[in-house]
């Protein structure tokens, strides 16, 4: 395979610039979109179609030059339709991430709106049923809470009372339990100590007397 090395010359890179501005001028009139990705899609495609249509007309009748700016300006125009699609897609995306802020913003509004609005009309209900409430009804209300809070007292001043029984109870034991051991090993170290027999721990067996070596009289 034979490797061709383009050198542009002045002229063969001005005409690669016309053949984008063309491209690029032809893309922007015919789309409302920005054209930031159109336009380098267009430079892109004009240099690689200006490269490819310069080894084209190098090799045909048409001239190096003549493929040179046909092929940037086809490069250009497939690499800007390439980019206006991007563009396209990229706001596209963007209008719907800008349609769902709003849509969210408004329904927090409308959420706040309901709320305040629920909040006042229960204090004007509980207002206007304020004027309904005589003293008599006040003072009745108040008394039977008093009532309430007292029996309540004192239920739990019993149930602490018999949990506090239950607790000394159970301490109650487990002392006595270990006093009495304590004074089980006591009694059997003193006993021990005076040689008295110990309750429960057998007697130890006297020792044989010693052998003098004279006869038995």
């Amino acid at each position: 395979m034979t490797s061709v090395v383009l050198n542009f010359r002045p002229a063969a890179r001005k005409a690669v610039a016309i053949g984008t501005a063309v491209a690029v001028g032809l893309l922007s009139g015919c789309s409302s979109v920005a054209p930031s990705k159109t336009a380098t899609g267009a430079g892109t495609g004009a240099m690689i179609g200006g490269a490819g249509g310069a080894i084209v007309g190098s090799n045909s009748s048409m001239g190096t030059g003549t493929g040179l700016v046909g092929g940037a300006a086809a490069g250009a125009l497939i690499g800007g339709i390439v980019g206006m699609v991007q563009d396209a897609k990229d706001r596209r995306e963007q209008d719907r991430l800008a349609q769902e802020r709003a849509y969210q913003q408004e329904l927090a509004k409308k959420r706040a709106e309901e709320a305040k609005l629920k909040a006042s009309m229960e204090e004007e209900l509980a207002i206007a049923e304020g004027f309904r409430i005589s003293d008599l009804e006040l003072n009745d209300a108040k008394k039977k809470l008093e009532q309430a809070s007292d029996r309540l007292k004192k239920l739990r001043d019993e149930r602490s009372a018999a949990l506090a029984k239950k607790k000394e109870l159970d301490d109650a034991h487990e002392k006595t339990l270990s006093t009495e051991a304590e004074i089980a090993r006591l009694e059997e170290e003193l006993a021990r100590l005076k040689g008295e027999d110990v309750p429960g721990v057998p007697k130890k067996a006297d020792a044989p007397a010693a052998n003098t070596g004279k006869p038995g009289i």
